[in-house]
């Protein structure tokens, strides 16, 4: 069984094309910007949902697909449940169904790197590249999400680079700088999106009865989501702003 927390059809903003988005429950992070705070309990408030019903919807949506879209998995993070996920992702490469994985890469084992070998397309969150900046943000270390860009890399997987343009956290020259000076060679990394901080997510930290730390935090202006950009394109060829 998979915990699935909520769906969206028609999803535009995860991955290519048109998109059946997934959302999972559970997550090792502790994101202070998290938009979904209701994902992270691993017994959240979800549904044990049965992978052939996950398949029927996915197949079900296919004629929407068209040539670039497909099913992504989002959460939360998806790799928690990578075990009962790697059944599911067989069945729905056997349709011919193109799958995306959005994945913060702090997961690892050997259920997390057969589940990657099965995703066409991994959305790979890097939430900052300084190891203490890193931990103040996600209360975890980067160790393993290097590590696990390494991996795509090094197993000629594609992936998309995601980075959330947070104020005083992770805008800051010399962070980019830094992640473009070790990711900007991979080949593997098919373009890079900013992903511009947003306080969507405040109402459900208040409805949770939890303290969002980042009030304070406005969100960026173009000049700043300009500036992240030219700064990204000196070390990758395609950069996006969403």
């Amino acid at each position: 069984m998979i915990r699935v927390h909520s769906y969206e059809s028609m999803g535009t903003f995860d991955g290519p094309g048109l998109r059946l988005v997934v959302f999972l429950q559970g997550c090792p992070f502790r994101c202070l910007y998290c938009a979904n705070p209701d994902t992270i309990d691993p017994k959240g408030e979800s549904k044990e949902t049965r992978p052939e019903e996950i398949l029927e919807m996915a197949v079900s949506q296919k004629p929407f697909y068209g040539k670039k879209g497909g099913i992504t998995f989002s959460g939360g993070e998806p790799t928690v449940q990578a075990e009962a996920l790697i059944p599911l992702f067989q069945a729905l490469k056997a349709q011919g169904i193109h799958i995306c994985l959005d994945s913060n890469g702090g997961v690892w084992n050997k259920h997390v790197e057969t589940l990657l070998g099965l995703t066409d397309l991994v959305l790979l969150d890097v939430k900052q590249i300084n190891p203490e900046r890193h931990r103040l943000l996600t209360g975890r270390s980067n160790e393993q999400t290097l590590r696990t860009a390494a991996w795509m890399e090094e197993h000629n997987r594609p992936f998309w680079l995601r980075y959330v343009l947070v104020p005083g956290y992770s805008d800051a020259e010399e962070d980019i700088r830094h992640l473009g000076e070790i990711l900007g060679t991979y080949k593997n990394i098919q373009r890079v999106e900013i992903l511009p901080y947003h306080r969507l997510g405040v109402h459900k930290y208040e409805a949770m009865g939890l303290d969002y730390q980042l009030k304070e935090i406005k969100e960026n202006t173009p000049e700043q989501l300009a500036r992240a950009e030219a700064l990204f394109k000196e070390y990758f060829p395609i950069v996006i702003v969403n």
